[in-house]
Formats: structure tokens, C-alpha cells, sequence
């Protein structure tokens, strides 16, 4: 055999590997939301125009992902796109079949519940699919798939944790409800340990990936540079899902403020845990 087809054929184990890793992935990071009752009912009548702009949004995050962290060493976009849409179908082919297994679909269930319901899940198990390379993948150093970024890999590392984490908890009536019950003072001592839990999470409380304050970054300045702006991101992702999952219906400002503030904060984690993770 020829080393060329030798090579063909490593990598062609190389990304069936990675597709069968997917499907663990995308089962790990979905099933939560799998089995949540709120995502089934939302599904059925969330807004179809909503729920094509949320998964358009989706699109240049996996592209993202998968150009970073995907499953081989993609040299460019194309390949990161193919990817994505590996991940997609995965995330799409499980949640189906587990919908249908839980008894949330039929045979006699609309196809346009079956789009619906589908399509809302795989936002969770597609971003799990291609998460599946770092957090199942090998631990060998020659093996690492991650691409060095600067600052800009940063930021998208912590916008697709906030998406992840946000999408997980905003079909849930939980976040309404803190909502109405907070004050004023409590929406402001929410932001707070937001920050607080944000910024421990990346420099203090020795994590594994925890960052090491740089010598001429002063403490104001890496707060302001990494913790504020990360903040900043979890907020506007949360507002956006909010609204596409129609919480702010009928609501005024100041409550629509509150709910994207609650949502905020397991955003906001989850931003701070990707940065030190991915």
C-alpha cells in the first residue's frame, strides 16, 4: 500500500473518530435540555422566523468552533463549515431519536413540530458535538486541535460558552420568575457576582486553564479587558435569546432588563468556564 493511501486512510479513521466522539458530545451537552419539558413546549410554538435567526446566528459560532477545535486540523473556513454541518446533522439525527424514544414525538406528530422541537435541540448537542474534541479527545499535547487566536479567540471562546449555558437555562420558567421577584438592589448584586464569579473563575481559584495575570496588566486593566467585555458578550447573547424565545413578550423594559440580567449570570459562567477550558 502506498504511503499516500496509508495516509488517506489514517485520516479517514481520524474523522470517523471524531464523529463517533460527536455523538458522545452532543449526547453529554444536550441531554439536559433533551429532557426538559419547557424546550419540548417551546419548540412547538416559538416563533419559526425566531428560530431561523437564532440557528443562522448558530451557523458562524460552529464554524467557529469547529475551525478551532474541530474534527481534524481543518487548514481552512471550508473545511470548518463542513464541520459545523457534520456537527449539526449529528445533534439533529440524536435529539430525534431520543425525542421519538421519550414519547415528546410521533409518527403522527406535524412536520413542522418535528422541525421545530428538532432544530431547537441541536443548538446544545451541535456546539456539544464539537466540544467533543477538547473534552474527549486526546490529552497527548501533539494531538491538540486548538488554534492560537490572541484576544479575538478569547472572546468567541467566552460567547460560545455564554450561548451554550444561556440556551440551557432560558426555556426555563425559573428565570421569569427570579425576575419578577428581584429588586432593584437585587438585579445590581446579580451583576456584581457576576463579574466576581467571572473573574475568579479565570485568575483565582487555581482551575485548571486558570490565566496568569500578565506583569505590565495592572488588575484594573485585565478586568476591564477580558472580565468586563466577557460580561458585556453573556449579556447581549442573553438578551437575544431571550427575545427569541419570546420572554420579552408584553413585558415592560425594565422587566426585560431583569430577565436578560438573571440569564446573565449562568451566561456569564459559562463564558468564564469555556475561556478556561477551550
Amino acid at each position: 500500500m502506498s504511503d499516500a493511501s496509508t495516509c488517506a486512510d489514517s485520516g479517514d479513521r481520524q474523522y470517523a473518530t471524531g464523529v463517533a466522539r460527536a455523538f458522545g458530545g452532543a449526547l453529554l451537552f444536550s441531554l439536559p435540555i433533551l429532557m426538559t419539558m419547557e424546550t419540548w413546549q417551546l419548540g412547538f410554538y416559538m416563533d419559526r422566523w425566531k428560530l431561523v435567526c437564532l440557528l443562522v446566528m448558530m451557523l458562524p459560532l460552529l464554524v467557529g468552533l469547529a475551525y478551532y477545535l474541530g474534527f481534524e486540523d481543518s487548514t481552512n473556513l471550508f473545511d470548518a463549515a463542513v464541520d459545523a454541518f457534520v456537527a449539526i446533522a449529528v445533534a439533529a439525527v440524536l435529539a430525534a431519536a431520543l425525542l421519538y424514544l421519550f414519547g415528546a414525538l410521533s409518527l403522527r406528530t406535524s412536520i413542522d413540530e418535528w422541525i421545530g422541537k428538532v432544530a431547537l435541540q441541536t443548538m446544545a448537542g451541535s456546539i456539544g458535538a464539537l466540544l467533543a474534541q477538547s473534552q474527549f479527545g486526546s490529552s497527548n499535547a501533539d494531538n491538540d486541535k486548538r488554534r492560537e487566536g490572541g484576544d479575538f479567540a478569547e472572546y468567541f471562546f467566552m460567547a460560545a460558552g455564554a450561548v451554550f449555558l444561556g440556551a440551557n437555562v432560558a426555556p426555563t420558567e425559573e428565570v421569569v420568575l427570579i425576575a419578577h421577584r428581584m429588586t432593584s438592589w437585587h438585579t445590581l448584586g446579580v451583576i456584581l457576582v457576576s463579574l466576581l464569579v467571572m473573574h475568579a473563575f479565570v485568575y483565582a481559584l487555581d482551575f485548571r486553564g486558570q490565566h496568569e495575570r500578565a506583569a505590565e496588566q495592572s488588575f484594573s486593566s485585565e478586568f476591564l479587558r477580558f472580565t468586563m467585555v466577557g460580561y458585556l458578550i453573556a449579556l447581549a447573547i442573553s438578551v437575544y435569546i431571550c427575545w427569541s424565545f419570546g420572554r420579552f413578550d408584553g413585558l415592560p423594559v425594565s422587566v426585560a432588563l431583569q430577565i436578560s440580567v438573571v440569564l446573565a449570570f449562568p451566561a456569564s459562567v459559562g463564558a468564564a468556564a469555556a475561556r478556561l477550558v477551550l
